[in-house]
């Protein structure tokens, strides 16, 4: 497209409703999002929370570049915008084994950004030949500025993949990725090239961070973890922006010392097994630990599968357990944390009030109180379905208040 002088007055309501573009309301930017999602190849982006939080923050920013451009010069051609995630998201992409086609995202987004710009365009004026000219402006800009962005991301792509084609991580991720697919490679290839053996014990994990958190930190936590336990083997794969796939050739781990020291870093951790088949389901389960731990939130940062279990055997339908969690705890949702926590930890205790004040660092008429208020606010009384109430807890406690 080449840049052509724009009519004063269709450059003027592009002005106007770009204002409109950068103040719309929340369920614009969420319809964005899903239009994100609907892209081929982008189920393995949304499995990992950080590369789809990068995703979708590069979809916002570039609609916030093109409507700051046309806000000073209506109906220019945009520049393609550069910055430092467009390269994270890029080189996690190839990690991942996806290509190009990837970025069909682009497209399903421009499709709803477009109807969304043209409820704008027909609030701004009843001229015809006026929006009608808007229309062609702003369609040709918008078109061409997605063009050049598919264009450059994909040769960032196909750099990415040059410069990874020596990247150890890569490799080892894309050995990795046909073991656990159940693929025939035979020990001593697999040895070769993963540079781990996949006979005797296996222990899983999952260690991530934030957007922020560097891979180095992860790593130091991975290291602090082998010295506690006294490890000197193990296996890693950078999986995505902030994560690590580890293996060790252990029966368990000792987390304490790392949970102190890195409480920026999410260690999910599965069962232990033997052989291979324990290495790919310890890696599935300290996956599902990974993702019950990001929906808890910050304050639990570290877990293995035997905490967890029951949640994940009680996951397949996420309405159907919130109805149970809301049937069985009725108003004791609504009471304060320290009482819902209470009730779980006598349970866990074994139902003694001793036990549990040791564990809650508190006193034991406390806990008593606590118990009597939890009892007064459950829909069916504790004797009765005791059971029920303590498997509600500890979903209630591993998904917390979205449970």
């Amino acid at each position: 497209m080449v840049t052509v002088a724009v009519d004063p007055a269709v450059a003027d309501l592009i002005r106007e409703g770009v204002r409109l573009v950068l103040a719309a309301p929340p369920e614009w930017a969420r319809a964005l999002d899903e239009s994100v999602l609907q892209g081929t190849g982008m189920d393995a982006v949304a499995e990992d929370p950080e590369l789809l939080d990068i995703a979708l923050r590069t979809t916002a920013a570039n609609i916030e570049h093109w409507a700051a451009a046309n806000l000073a010069e209506p109906g220019v051609r945009v520049s393609v915008r550069t910055a430092d995630d467009m390269e994270v998201f890029v080189r996690d992409l190839v990690r991942r084994g996806l290509d190009a086609s990837t970025l069909d995202s682009f497209r399903t987004s421009q499709n709803v950004a477009w109807q969304l710009w043209m409820q704008i365009c027909f609030t701004l004026t009843d001229d015809r030949d006026l929006l009608r000219r808007l229309l062609e402006v702003t369609s040709a800009s918008i078109a061409t500025y997605i063009d050049d962005t598919v264009r450059s991301l994909a040769e960032m792509i196909d750099v990415a993949r040059a410069e990874l084609a020596g990247d150890t991580h890569a490799q080892r991720r894309a050995a990795v990725a046909l073991v656990l697919e159940g693929a025939p490679v035979s020990d001593a290839r697999a040895h070769a090239q993963l540079g781990y053996r996949l006979d005797g014990p296996q222990l899983a994990a999952v260690i991530s961070g934030g957007p922020r958190v560097p891979a180095e930190r992860l790593e130091s936590a991975c290291e602090a973890i082998m010295q506690a336990g006294g490890i000197t083997r193990r296996l890693v794969v950078l999986a995505g922006a902030s994560q690590l796939w580890v293996w060790f050739p252990a029966v368990d781990l000792v987390l304490d010392e790392a949970a102190r020291t890195y409480d920026d870093v999410r260690i999910a951790v599965g069962s232990p097994g033997e052989g291979r088949e324990g290495f790919r389901r310890s890696h599935f389960q300290a996956l599902t630990v990974h993702r019950i731990l990001q929906r808890a939130g910050v304050d639990r940062t570290v877990a293995e599968y035997g905490e967890v279990r029951l949640i994940d055997a009680m996951s397949d339908d996420d309405e159907k357990v919130s109805g149970f969690v809301s049937a069985t705890l009725g108003a004791l949702l609504d009471a304060e944390p320290e009482v819902v926590e209470c009730l779980r930890v006598w349970f866990a205790q074994r139902c003694n009030a001793s036990a549990a004040a040791e564990r809650l660092y508190t006193h034991r008429n406390t806990v008593v109180r606590r118990l009597a208020k939890a009892e007064e606010l459950l829909p069916v009384p504790l004797a009765d379905n005791a059971v029920a109430v303590a498997a509600a807890l500890e979903v209630w406690h591993w998904r917390g208040s979205g449970a």
